[in-house]
């Protein structure tokens, strides 16, 4: 499917591509927003109907909000902003750089302020966090027909309305009604008779997976959330908490695979290789690189034992750099493929065995052809030259070898690693490069002895 918003970008197919774009579902203008690059997003992002980019924004994952908004002028992040609910503001707060979250702040009215910062006074994973501070409370000795008439005049959003709270005249909450069942009452009825239980409600200090388990057990729209006084002073519905909903699904699935947080753990891996101590990335990766080191002198120990062949037929030392490296760059393709298929998630870990396969057919088919190449250019090169037409059996097939094996420990190594609890990041290449090497120069030379007949 083309990219409608790229077409937003051309002048001349403007006013079309607007129209076209405006009919499409948020959740796929989402998609396209964000296959376009950062520097022209923004731009893209307001040229859609105002309204149909506000539903976009409210679509987009927080990270994917706060790349789209550092790139925005102080005005246009301002109006965008400022038509986010407070706990969705809060949220994406958490995700823009602490400089700009700053200046936004100092640029809310006194009233929008006071409510960002009372949800920020709470801990970082509380339900005060995430909560909702707009929503429809009344006192237990009010009337059914004042409370439709309430109903009526509120700005509030549909979902915001499918209960309505109940407190006392200090604001201690007493429990709920659902807005349907207000239709079947006597309009003269208090509403103090009619609340539902048992009274569910939820302290804003209690961690937000909390909020998310009462949700589910209890099969409401929402939570009251209270302080530690039993005031009432938000809800959390499940539009608050699907981001959580959508995490517990995904660990639950890592842990199902046994590997537990595995993604959450190379973040933290790759920050302090990326941002840490510079010693601390010399401490890990010379550890690894010590490993090449033995490796090397392993590899080393296998050209003196087929030192006579090399004597015997010089030509055979021409194709080691081949054998060496061609496995390691089929080896490093693989460990990329497996770090970005993990990063995007796109890798089955339920299925990984599978993967495994696929790596080791891909490894051979590649294996096949550059095997193939290789041979032939091994035999008219240096085999019919020097009466050696068997080098270029030997060659084809030790690529063969090298080629499968670097795909495999590419594609096994950082999994085995990740399992183990260590950084695959600096230490499945000297680990597949010593690993190839070792395997790659034995198949090879043991080839060399055994049809060339060198000794």
């Amino acid at each position: 499917m083309r990219n409608i918003l790229k077409d937003l970008l051309e002048p001349f197919a403007l006013e079309a591509a607007k129209k076209e774009a405006n009919r499409l579902p948020s959740a796929e203008l989402v998609l396209q927003l964000m296959d376009i690059e950062p520097k022209k997003r923004a731009l893209a992002f307001w040229l859609i109907d105002k309204d149909k980019a506000i539903q976009v924004f409210e679509y987009m994952r927080p990270e994917q909000q706060a790349e789209l908004i550092t790139a925005m002028s102080s005005g246009e992040m301002n109006d965008l902003i400022n038509t986010l609910e407070i706990d969705d503001r809060v949220r994406l707060f958490g995700e823009l750089p602490a400089k700009v979250t700053k200046k936004v702040i100092a640029n809310l009215n006194p009233i929008d302020r006071t409510g960002v910062d009372l949800l920020l006074g709470f801990p970082e994973d509380s339900v005060g966090r995430m909560m909702n501070i707009r929503y429809l409370a009344v006192k237990e000795n009010i009337t059914v027909g004042l409370t439709q008439e309430l109903i009526r005049e509120s700005n509030l959003k549909d979902n915001q309305l499918d209960l309505i709270f109940v407190v006392d005249n200090q604001r201690y909450y007493r429990g709920f009604v659902r807005t349907i069942d207000l239709l079947k009452q006597d309009s003269e009825v208090l509403i103090g008779e009619l609340l539902s239980t048992p009274v569910v409600a939820i302290s804003a200090k209690e961690e937000n997976l909390k909020a998310v388990k009462l949700l589910q057990d209890y099969e409401l729209p929402a939570i009251p959330v209270v302080d530690s006084e039993g005031r009432l002073i938000g809800d959390v519905t499940f539009d608050d908490v699907i981001h959580l909903v959508e995490e517990e699904i995904d660990e639950s699935t890592l842990s199902q695979a046994g590997v537990g947080n595995l993604l959450s753990r190379d973040k933290i891996w790759s920050d302090r290789l990326v941002k840490g101590s510079p010693w601390y990335s010399i401490r890990l990766r010379i550890a690894f690189l010590i490993v090449t080191l033995l490796g090397g002198m392993l590899v080393g120990g296998v050209i003196e034992t087929f030192e006579e062949v090399i004597e015997t037929i010089p030509a055979a030392a021409v194709f080691i750099p081949l054998v060496m490296d061609m496995g390691g760059n089929v080896g490093t393709q693989s460990t990329t493929v497996f770090a970005r298929g993990m990063a995007w998630e796109q890798i089955n870990l339920n299925r990984y065995f599978f993967y495994i396969l696929r790596e080791a057919r891909i490894g051979l088919l590649m294996g096949l052809i550059l095997g193939s190449v290789s041979g032939a250019i091994a035999y008219f090169w240096q085999g019919i030259p020097n009466d050696i037409p068997q080098i270029g059996i030997v060659v084809a097939i030790a690529l063969v070898v090298v080629v499968i094996t670097g795909a495999v420990l590419g594609a096994l190594l950082p999994w085995v690693m990740l399992k183990l609890g260590f950084d695959h990041g600096p230490g499945a290449d000297p680990l597949i490069t010593t690993i190839k090497d070792f395997t790659g120069l034995w198949v090879y030379f043991s080839l060399a002895t055994w049809l060339i007949e060198a000794v």
